[in-house]
């Protein structure tokens, strides 16, 4: 029986394979992805909200530090107008898809023939981007050969055409239907699969005991879809509430800053006003609005974890 002397001991922990602690690993993995959001997302931003305490033109070199003068500015400016119009787009654009594909879901969950090939349909809106959904709905308002216009005067709606997108009165709410036109599907489908998880038991037993479809929709239906229902509005919100392509292609907007919101106030104060720090204090309030958004999704996920 032969041992092993301390030199070739020593060898053959050289020659021994290192293995890396699982840690380490993870970290490698993810390393990739952390180094392109830190140069693409994380960057950017910090860049974007310092501009916010400096005077800095996109055209002129140079900034000067003006610490909180901007927010100050933005705030006793327009902040009022813009956070009131940017609340009516969102709740807005929020409520009427919630109602439609809530009232579609219910129809689709019923054994009504072709609710497949239905289902497929309704999701075609969802899936157009949102530039060409602006297109299609800015020949359907177009005051000249708009549909909505002949099918209004068909109707005896209306005695002449109008400009929908060009009149301050109207033009919120044809941007509103445009995008609740693309965001319904959504919606549905969420809501859609939150019904077919109802167990059917719970509805047999109350039609037994009597109750009709509306108070069993109250009773059981409502109560069962609370999780999902309070989480699909939350989302949609949020992405309301920053949404910029539909409303600058529609209007830009306008007409008279009477579609305004916080997304296109932005693009329009540093590509068109050439403030890039009225741009940086407007995109700061607007963040900091945002994280309330999202501390309030994340405080609704963690309920629905601990139910």
């Amino acid at each position: 029986m032969t041992t092993a002397t301390p030199t070739s001991q020593l060898k053959a922990e050289l020659h021994k394979p290192r293995r890396i602690s699982d840690g380490l690993f993870a970290f490698l993995l993810v390393l990739p992805g952390l180094a392109l959001l830190l140069a693409v997302v994380v960057y950017p931003l910090i860049t974007a909200l310092v501009t916010a305490f400096f005077k800095q033109s996109l055209v002129l070199p140079g900034r000067e530090f003006v610490g909180l003068q901007n927010i100050i500015d933005v705030l006793t400016g327009d902040f009022a107008r813009l956070l009131v119009q940017t609340l009516v787009f969102t709740i807005g654009t929020t409520l009427f898809p919630f109602l439609i594909g809530f009232a579609l879901a219910l129809a689709l969950n019923t054994r009504i023939r072709g609710a497949k090939v239905l289902r497929g349909l309704m999701l075609i809106p969802w899936l157009v981007p949102g530039v060409v959904v602006s297109f299609l709905w800015m020949w359907i308002f177009n005051a000249n050969y708009g549909v909505m216009n002949a099918v209004l005067e068909g109707l005896g709606l209306i005695q002449e055409p109008q400009a929908w997108l060009a009149q301050p009165g109207t033009a919120m709410a044809a941007v509103i239907i445009a995008k609740t036109w693309q965001s319904f599907p959504w919606m549905m489908v969420m809501l859609l699969a939150g019904l077919q998880t109802v167990p059917p038991e719970l509805h047999e037993a109350a039609e037994i005991d009597g109750a009709g479809t509306i108070r069993r929709f109250f009773s059981i239906t409502v109560p069962q879809l609370k999780g999902i229902i309070g989480l699909v509005i939350l989302l949609e919100f949020i992405w309301n509430f920053q949404h910029f392509d539909i409303i600058y292609v529609l209007t830009g907007g306008g007409p008279a800053g009477s579609t305004q919101t916080f997304a296109t106030a932005v693009y329009e104060t540093a590509f068109h006003g050439f403030d890039l720090g009225h741009a940086g204090a407007i995109g700061l309030l607007w963040m900091i609005l945002l994280m309330a958004l999202v501390v309030v999704y994340v405080r609704f996920s963690e309920k629905g974890e601990e139910r």
